[in-house]
């Protein structure tokens, strides 16, 4: 048997984790969008509508060799933080890992810092930030924290003593310098780099062609060309707290693992 090539959230961990359909951060480019247009579970107009799947928010989980992440397919919003909270007891209480995934929203962080105080060495926190600039950040992902804020919630978590890592994926401007710069501080794990995948077909799939957005989609591929993917690996190769999503692995020659969830 041919072991296929790791991607996507498998690079990061085995398995995932989920409640809500949709998403109010209702990013442009979203992944979790597209596919649920596609399977007509969600239109472009009700995807910011999130609806709790009780029947998942009640599972119980049996302790994983691997890890979680959570949410895959979501965010962690103030509006069902309640139930963030009642999932993440779920997935942690009988000693499971859980990569937290998240635009982070500082409310929801300070609470479930607070709440999970005893779980530090089973949570490790990836906070999606793709620039330093609150009004790209406002653009590409309407509903989610400012740069501001997000960084208060790096911050808070790191020093609460929780591990944390960044996921710049997809990269959102061609300044990302500036915001490894800014954060690696407070980066105990590492910061991920990654390109914008597919994001014309995304973007024509999440029902979003309007002008601006096409002329700054163009421009955002035009950023991310191979000569430039190649640049900024040769400036950041040698630092062991950058690492590449597989979308950059390409370029540049990384082999992609075959082993779900090995995070390197």
């Amino acid at each position: 048997m041919i072991n296929k090539k790791v991607f996507g959230t498998h690079e990061w961990a085995d398995k995932t984790a989920n409640f809500i359909n949709g998403c109010k951060h209702d990013c442009k480019y979203c992944y979790s969008k597209e596919m649920a247009i596609r399977f007509k579970r969600k239109t472009p107009e009700n995807w910011k509508e999130e609806e709790v799947r009780n029947i998942q928010l009640k599972k119980k989980f049996s302790k994983h060799s691997g890890t979680f992440m959570y949410p895959s397919s979501h965010d962690i919003h103030p509006e069902h933080l309640e139930e963030n909270i009642q999932y993440l007891e779920h997935l942690l209480e009988p000693g499971n890992k859980v990569l937290i995934v998240t635009k982070p929203h500082l409310e929801c962080i300070t609470e479930i810092c607070g709440k999970f105080n005893n779980y530090k060495q089973k949570i490790l926190f990836r906070f999606t930030i793709g620039s330093s600039n609150s009004e790209i950040l406002k653009f590409w992902e309407p509903g989610a924290p400012d740069f501001k804020e997000r960084l208060e919630s790096v911050k808070y978590a790191y020093n609460n003593n929780f591990n944390t890592s960044i996921s710049c994926e997809p990269m959102l401007d061609n300044n990302i310098e500036d915001l490894i710069q800014i954060i690696l501080p407070f980066v105990t794990d590492a910061i991920w780099l990654g390109k914008a995948n597919f994001l014309l077909r995304r973007l024509k799939l999440n029902g979003i062609n309007d002008f601006e957005t096409i002329k700054r989609a163009t421009q955002l591929i035009e950023w991310q060309k191979d000569e430039n993917i190649l640049i900024l690996y040769k400036k950041y190769k040698l630092n062991n707290k950058i690492k590449w999503k597989e979308s950059i692995k390409k370029i540049v020659g990384i082999e992609l693992p075959l082993i779900k969830g090995l995070d390197v």
